[in-house]
């Protein structure tokens, strides 16, 4: 901390100018967003999306696994969450807007869990009373404004197309003697209605949003009023969070992308897609942090305490392959087709057009972030950092794709302007929220009990 040994935290404000020029050009992103979007939906409409040449290979592949199951599964074919399942008809009905859908639903998704991470950093934080990062904790403080935005879009998007993205909404499936019936979804039906996933969503969204407003709140009363007895309430209410995230990520894993595939289940998903959100997140806040020095804020963060967040990254992304690898090896191992469908339907079914996705998904999320990291140095170099951040949130951006496509549009899916423009629409729209929440606080929580420890971190 050279030149920053007469530093006083009581003394310091620090505040982000978000500059007419910098909302200037986040506004032209998002505009350039949607108009690609608007061409790529054009396309879309006139038949050019791709889809429809691979479907009858498609059918092949999944024909393929339907072979591998032996007549006891014979309901194999519902497996793909509706893509696979009666095949002509859902070729014959298959409406193009399903990809907007798909997109809106994949992104709200996404940055859902990006921005509610910053509130389970910031929870975790305060639950292990750690020093280190009370430097930099009004970044990922600032992160869960953008569930504003995220949880009417869940909420819109699954009460008005919920059938397009759940094979479990389509009419007729619960119920005895329809054509569609079907045993399995039937079973799960006391947990997979529209009434209860609703209240679910509403439910803990609310919860989630309160805690936070309380925790900003209070955070931002600390930096007038300093003292202990503010700190120990954060404390409390970062508990209260951890708990009841322990509960409602796993849920909103089942629920929004796991019922997805209705047939198929792994009890290690809510742990693969918390470890996936958890790592974006990280990346996230680190890339901030990061692109906020750059501007030439937050002097006080040093190698340090990036080399920590570093460390987050290097150990997640780890974290992360393991789940993702161990869920795989249960079920390859296992090989009950009911289960391994769900992975041959990534890496060969609908004329392999989710292999190359599948593919870098382990490229990006673990040998990448794994060989930028592995040194101490690195963890310390700003570019190096970014290089490994850049790695894993592409990564996990794909990570999500592969997901909820194969499930909801099976051959129809692809990559183009659709894909382009909504996320450049989403990651505009974050930007600006965060960049708007972040001037609405000094950087420095400068009456941070931990704030004097955290300015000597040194490892």
């Amino acid at each position: 901390m050279a030149g920053h040994s007469h530093f006083s935290p009581a003394n310091v404000e620090e505040h982000f100018e978000f500059s007419s020029e910098g909302k200037k050009r986040i506004i032209y992103g998002f505009i350039a967003g949607i108009v690609a979007l608007i061409i790529g939906i054009y396309l879309l409409s006139k038949g050019e999306s791709g889809g429809h040449e691979v479907a009858a290979a498609g059918h092949e592949a999944a024909k393929a696994g339907h072979e591998a199951a032996n007549t006891g599964h014979e309901a194999a074919g519902h497996l793909s969450g509706g893509a696979a399942s009666h095949q002509p008809a859902a070729e014959e009905h298959y409406d193009w807007t399903n990809r907007i859908w798909a997109n809106v639903w994949l992104n709200a998704v996404f940055f859902t869990g990006i921005s509610v991470i910053g509130m389970f950093f910031v929870s975790l934080q305060y639950l292990a009373k750690a020093g280190w990062s009370s430097v930099l904790k009004r970044v990922p403080e600032a992160f869960p404004k953008f569930l504003y935005v995220t949880l009417p879009i869940l909420l819109a998007v699954f009460f008005f197309k919920g059938d397009v993205i759940f094979h479990w909404m389509h009419h007729g499936v619960t119920e005895v003697g329809s054509e569609n019936y079907d045993k399995i979804i039937a079973g799960k039906s006391g947990y997979l209605n529209k009434t209860f996933f609703i209240a679910r969503l509403i439910g803990f969204g609310a919860i989630w949003l309160i805690l936070w407003n309380m925790l900003r709140k209070k955070s931002l009363e600390e930096d007038l009023v300093g003292g202990t007895e503010i700190f120990t309430k954060l404390v409390r209410i970062g508990v209260a969070f951890i708990v009841i995230f322990g509960l409602s990520s796993s849920m909103f894993a089942w629920d929004w992308v796991m019922s997805i595939d209705t047939h198929w289940f792994s009890t290690m998903f809510g742990w693969y897609m918390f470890s996936s959100w958890h790592v974006t997140g990280l990346a996230i806040i680190t890339l901030t942090v990061l692109l906020l020095k750059d501007k030439g804020y937050m002097a006080y963060v040093n190698e340090n305490h990036l080399h920590d967040l570093g460390k987050f990254m290097f150990a997640f992304s780890i974290f992360w392959s393991y789940v993702w690898f161990s869920q795989f090896l249960l079920i390859y191992y296992a090989n009950f087709p009911e289960e391994t469908i769900y992975f041959l339907e990534r890496w060969e079914g609908h004329n392999k057009i989710y292999k190359t996705s599948e593919i870098l998904n382990i490229l990006f999320n673990f040998f990448f972030p794994f060989l930028v990291l592995m040194t101490r140095d690195a963890k310390r170099t700003r570019i190096f950092l970014k290089i490994a951040c850049f790695f894993i949130i592409s990564g996990h951006y794909i990570d999500f794709y592969q997901m909820i496509m194969p499930g909801v549009l099976g051959p129809h899916g692809g990559y183009g302007l659709v894909e382009f423009g909504m996320l450049t629409a989403f990651s505009c729209a974050f930007i600006y929220v965060i960049s708007d929440e972040l001037t609405k606080a000094s950087l420095v929580a400068k009456n941070h009990p931990f704030l004097p420890e955290a300015l000597h971190h040194d490892i």
